[in-house]
């Protein structure tokens, strides 16, 4: 047993090691910190800024909170961001709950709370707009903590990361927090470049064993087994039972019928009943589908599936009746509350985004609890909620991307596997993929084991971004800017590669040049010669060729039923008469129907006549002629055959050679027998070096190309940008207009249609809920393809608004096409009379019911446009009707379930 001077000694030999701000911090759990916690605390503590790559769960925010403590000690701020409006609020709880609520405030959009408290949490959007309008409430910023920065990959959203990495002022500290990423070292480079000192700290460790498995029928298999020599191995199990099944399905095949296999995919039930049989809930299963989500919870009641206690019970009603006590009892009815309640009491729920935001809350809540044992969730769960369990259930190794359906890549899915396993809590955690006919063991263990998901930045300036930019700094300087974007700086990293092939091929090129060397004359000369020969006779052939198909195609078209023709040449060569000319006007022709002389029945396509085809006679075609009797095309070949008698119907046309009548053919082909190189005994091996010369320049031109395109690139688009602003009178030269500074204050991704729009005044004539309605459609995207259905919309004034907007969308587009940009999507009508109905004041069943739409789906959209008419209060023109119809319309949407956003 050590004495007390030992332990004193001990002591203070920790303190040297953590510092005093880490030693103080660590007093306020009640677990050990790992390795690269207290490296990435401590480097923080040293000033540095840190990038720390982690697998999920394993406990990176807790260097998020350290810079929080750190903050707090030293009497400064902290912004603690998200990338989503759920992820803030479970933050905000979570630091309320350690720090007390006077020294915690939540800035998302939705809700307001405290916004000069020391520690602010909020969404990335939220500063993004703060940096831009020069808030006075970064005062005192201390440190930044970007928790799931790796969502700057986003196509979306993720410019936004990488806006506020490279505006922060220069003396606040980063705190990035990431999936664990491929390239985090390059990242952290680029970090350091923009930031300055950055720590990179990379943890592949989880604090929970995964163990991964297949379920096969009803047996659960280990995907990996280790061998003797140590070594782990796709399970050989599983690689039979592969090789069995495609032998049965390959045997059902040739009997020529489907009898079932042996082997099918467990239900939905019996899955959530084998998991906890083995102790393994509870478990997170993913379905990528909403409707599959919500149709396995109902499975599983139906099933008579409970998997809680009778206190369990108590407690879920309890706490889902407390929840939603503020929602009007018709709109709970409409929810259908009572058994959406009652298969929580079994311990069953779903979670997607088109639950309503307090239902998916509730969910959230109860599973952490314990409460909820089984959750059927789509992929979006997987994106930052702290919801861990001790299983994930994958069902299907695709999903539908909104085009087609895509594998899972090894990035997606390690995010969805990285749920299982609660650190302190189970020993370890499991992931099991459901087997499906057809699947590959090999693959599913490649997939898992697959470590390189590289984050690639998707950022491209905007037209609020230009506007904003050159008003703070100027044109020149916002260039420069922009170059320190992570976009650029990976297109310089490639940019070097590139280089680098160019060096070789350019090494390649001296070789071959001097490997065609001719001691005539400058053979590089008469090689020249040749390819423009060369590439002048491929010229002339395409030309030829098109015109001819032209041709072709015209006189196909011409032709009527009753026509005798000749098909030059082919399978059906020989005298035909047309039955039909097959041209339907829709692009589908011509293929024109024919009767053969040997009295067959052939449909012919442009590519059957090398040179237009002209009727040579007509025969009368029966009005009762029908092709698919015999004695009718006898009688119409007889008919044929008398009517063209023995005469000779000559050769088909020829094709003219126009390189024979081409004057620079002519001029080349004289030029290469005049050349001394001519002569030479070795000139076709000169020649073949020549070959490979000039396929090598062509390739070291498109590489010098594709380096050309790269440099600059992010700074080339921000001209264009400044261009189209220009062009429209948001800026002139170094100068933001009025009318720019009102379009660097509107956030949304329509931000120059919605300022065109407020310039044009299209919404001066209209009341509150059309306001409502018009601006839905610059915020809304159908999650559905276009289905060719007209969208229902309100009479009156706001067609029109519609179709005046629509009219401006294409003028904005004719201009980006003008200056090589695509910014701008039409506005999608999908939502204008939800918007109409719901700012009009109806029920929310009626909406619902009227619109397709789900819960979750309305309110988000709802939120949206209450987003863009809060913005349009602020910068619309003084002295017209948009502003205050933009407050009376927000009045009216925000009430029922629209209104409540918890935080609690």
């Amino acid at each position: 047993m050590s004495t007390p001077a030992e332990r004193y000694a001990a002591f203070r030999q920790q303190q040297a090691e953590l510092g005093p701000a880490l030693m103080s911090f660590r007093g306020l759990y009640d677990f050990e910190f790992d390795e690269f916690q207290l490296d990435a605390c401590r480097a923080l503590e040293a000033g540095d800024g840190v990038l720390v790559a982690a697998p999920t769960g394993s406990g990176k925010t807790v260097v998020g909170e350290f810079a929080v403590h750190l903050a707090l000690r030293q009497g400064r701020k902290c912004f603690y961001t998200t990338p989503i409006k759920a992820l803030s609020n479970q933050k905000y709880n979570d630091l309320v709950r350690r720090y007390g609520a006077a020294k915690v405030g939540l800035l998302t959009g939705d809700n307001s709370i405290n916004g000069e408290a020391p520690v602010v949490v909020m969404t990335t959007e939220v500063l993004r707009n703060m940096l831009y309008a020069g808030s006075s409430t970064l005062s005192g910023l201390a440190y930044v903590v970007m928790d799931e920065v790796h969502y700057l990959a986003d196509r979306f959203r993720g410019a936004v990361w990488e806006e506020v990495i490279i505006h922060l002022p220069e003396s606040v500290r980063l705190v990035a927090l990431s999936a664990t990423v491929s390239n985090a070292e390059e990242f952290g480079e680029w970090l350091g470049e923009v930031r300055g000192d950055t720590t990179v700290i990379v943890d592949e460790h989880r604090p929970v064993p995964l163990w991964q498995h297949m379920l096969v029928g009803n047996r659960l298999y280990d995907l990996f087994v280790t061998g003797r020599d140590g070594v782990q191995r796709v399970n050989p199990a599983l690689l039979r039972i592969s090789r069995d099944e495609a032998r049965r399905a390959q045997l059902r095949g040739k009997r020529g019928y489907a009898r079932p296999g042996r082997l099918r995919p467990p239900s939905r039930p019996e899955v959530i009943e084998r998991l906890d049989a083995a102790g393994l809930l509870p478990a997170i299963t993913f379905i990528f589908s909403r409707a599959g989500c919500d149709a396995a919870v109902m499975q599983c009641r139906y099933a008579g599936i409970r998997l809680t206690t009778d206190e369990e019970r108590e407690e879920i009603r309890r706490i889902a009746d407390e929840r939603t006590a503020f929602l009007p009892e018709e709109d709970l009815a409409v929810l259908g509350y009572l058994e959406w309640r009652e298969c929580l009491e079994r311990g069953i729920a779903a979670h997607h985004a088109g639950m309503l935001p307090t239902f998916k809350e509730i969910v959230e809540e109860l599973f952490t609890k314990g409460l909820v044992k089984a959750v059927f969730a789509t992929e979006t769960l997987a994106l930052g909620i702290n919801m861990p369990a001790r299983s994930v259930v994958i069902e299907k190794l695709d999903k539908w991307n909104g085009e087609t359906h895509a594998d899972l890549t090894p990035g997606e899915y390690t995010q969805l596997i990285g749920r299982a396993g609660r650190r302190g809590i189970d020993v370890e955690g499991h992931a099991v993929v459901i087997w499906q006919p057809g699947m590959d063991p090999i693959g599913v263990a490649r997939l898992a084991g697959t470590r390189t998901y590289p984050l690639r930045s998707s950022f491209q300036p905007s037209y609020n971004m230009a506007v904003n930019l050159v008003g703070q700094v100027g044109r020149e300087r916002a260039r420069l800017l922009l170059e320190d974007s992570f976009a650029q700086f990976q297109a310089d990293r490639a940019v070097v590669g590139l280089a680098r092939q160019l060096r070789k091929a350019e090494e390649a090129l001296e070789g071959y040049r001097q490997a065609m060397t001719c001691h005539l004359g400058d053979f590089q000369e008469y090689a020249e010669f040749r390819r423009r020969l060369s590439e002048r006779e491929a010229e002339l052939a395409r030309q030829r060729g098109m015109a001819r198909r032209a041709q072709t195609l015209r006189s196909l078209e011409a032709l009527r039923p009753g026509d005798v023709i000749r098909v030059p040449g082919g399978r059906r060569a020989g005298v035909a008469v047309v039955l039909d000319p097959g041209f339907n006007g829709r692009g589908g022709g011509p293929n024109p129907l024919v009767l053969t002389i040997n009295k067959q029945v052939k449909r012919l396509t442009p590519t059957d006549f090398a040179v237009p085809v002209e009727p040579v006679e007509r025969v009368r075609i029966p009005k009762n002629f029908n092709a698919r009797s015999a004695k009718d095309r006898a009688d119409l070949v007889s008919s044929l055959r008398a009517k063209i008698g023995g005469r000779d119907l000559g050769k088909p046309p020829r094709v003219r050679d126009h390189a024979a009548e081409d004057e620079e053919i002519t001029r080349l082909r004289r030029e290469l027998r005049r050349h001394p190189c001519h002569g030479c005994s070795e000139r076709e091996d000169h020649a073949r070096w020549a070959e490979r010369y000039y396929k090598l320049l062509r390739e070291t031109e498109a590489l010098r190309r594709r380096i050309e395109g790269r440099s600059h690139v992010i700074a080339r688009t921000f001209d264009r940008v400044c261009g189209v602003l220009e062009r429209l009178g948001y800026l002139e030269g170094e100068t933001v207009t009025s009318e720019g500074w009102r379009l660097a204050k509107l956030y949304t991704e329509l931000d120059l249609l919605t300022a065109e729009c407020l310039r044009a005044g299209i919404w001066e004539r209209l009341d509150p809920a059309e306001l409502a309605a018009c601006v839905s459609s610059l915020v809304y995207e159908s999650r559905q393809p276009d289905d060719g259905r007209r969208p229902r919309l309100p009479a009156g004034p706001v067609r029109d608004a519609l179709a005046e907007m629509t009219r401006l969308w294409g003028e904005l587009e004719e201009i980006e096409q003008e200056h090589g940009l695509s910014f701008t999507r039409e506005p999608d009508l999908g939502f204008v009379w939800a918007a109409y109905r719901w700012a009009k004041g109806c029920g929310l069943e009626d909406v619902l019911t009227e619109t397709d739409l789900a819960a979750g789906d309305f309110v988000r959209w709802v939120k949206q446009i209450l987003d863009l008419l809060d913005q349009l209060k602020e910068v619309a023109p003084e002295g017209g009707t948009v502003r205050q119809n933009a407050i009376k319309a927000m009045d009216a949407m925000r009430r029922g379930v629209v209104a409540y956003a918890s935080v609690g």
